[in-house]
């Protein structure tokens, strides 16, 4: 008799849950903080999946149930409190335990998993309104162990104003709005910035994206566009790492993706290391 599990009626099966594997492990690992644990969740759900093969008929298609799966076991199944042999895990994975199981889930989901709103939601079994909250609570509990110093490049006075706020709810600290490319650079060399938010259309004809191929000549910083020009972003020379977000956008979306920015800079320092420098 063929082995159930590789049988006919199941390799499909095993070739889907294959394919999302790496990704699993991943987010295992990173939301348990810990090799040994995030591995051992990733087994459980294997094992579920040979005794429940139906949880993958899901409406949303197999990503989101696999994920709400590995949801469901992290929610009822203790294995993360185990001696950890493996490596230690790096700092991004240190910073993370420090938050709320629920408020690192939503960000996981969102900023290194990439799902959309409505597909982290799904995972989670909430509403996009109470993701938005989770992912912005998650920017301000990440921001108490990375706060940092943000340009603002933005030539709309009401943007750049939400903007500010937004930052500042976040627990960082913005230097300066800039509205043109002269503006920019001059502020970022007064007081070099951990963050830049930039549009890429400015004011004066002038480019986001320009000034800050040239501020970043002489500090390196993580960069996340903003902007209602996208297209002029996928064609022009980006610094790395870089970020983009289109106009319109959602308050939460810009959190997540500040989080996501300062959360995976090697060089960001905790608050404390930073009021010491």
């Amino acid at each position: 008799m063929t082995n159930a599990f590789f049988g006919e009626t199941r390799v499909s099966t095993s070739q889907t849950v294959a394919q999302h594997l790496p990704f699993l492990r991943r987010y295992a690992r990173a939301l348990s903080g810990s090799q040994t644990a995030g591995d051992a969740y990733v087994t459980a759900l294997l094992e579920t999946l040979i005794a429940e093969p139906g949880v993958l008929d899901h409406p949303a298609g197999p990503r989101i149930a696999l994920y709400q799966l590995l949801t469901r076991l992290w929610d009822s199944v203790t294995l993360n409190g185990r001696p950890d042999p493996g490596p230690p895990p790096m700092k991004g994975e240190q910073r993370l335990g420090h938050i709320t199981p629920p408020v690192r889930q939503a960000f996981l989901l969102v900023s290194l998993e990439g799902f959309a709103e409505e597909e982290a939601a799904a995972v989670l079994d909430i509403d996009v309104a109470t993701l938005r909250n989770l992912v912005e609570e998650a920017g301000r509990e990440l921001a108490a162990e990375i706060a940092t110093d943000v340009l603002i490049i933005e030539d709309e006075p009401f943007i750049a104003l939400d903007l500010e706020g937004l930052v500042e709810s976040l627990g960082h600290r913005v230097t300066g709005i800039a509205r043109t490319h002269s503006e920019a650079v001059s502020l970022a060399r007064r007081k070099p910035p951990g963050l830049v938010l930039a549009d890429i259309q400015l004011a004066d004809g002038s480019s986001g994206l320009e000034a800050v191929n040239e501020l970043i000549e002489s500090v390196e910083v993580p960069v996340i566009f903003i902007t209602a020009y996208p297209e002029r972003f996928l064609t022009g020379i980006r610094p790395e790492p870089a970020f983009l977000i289109a106009k319109p956008f959602q308050p939460s979306m810009v959190a997540a993706v500040i989080s996501q920015a300062l959360f995976f800079e090697r060089k960001a320092r905790p608050r404390e290391q930073r009021a010491t420098a």
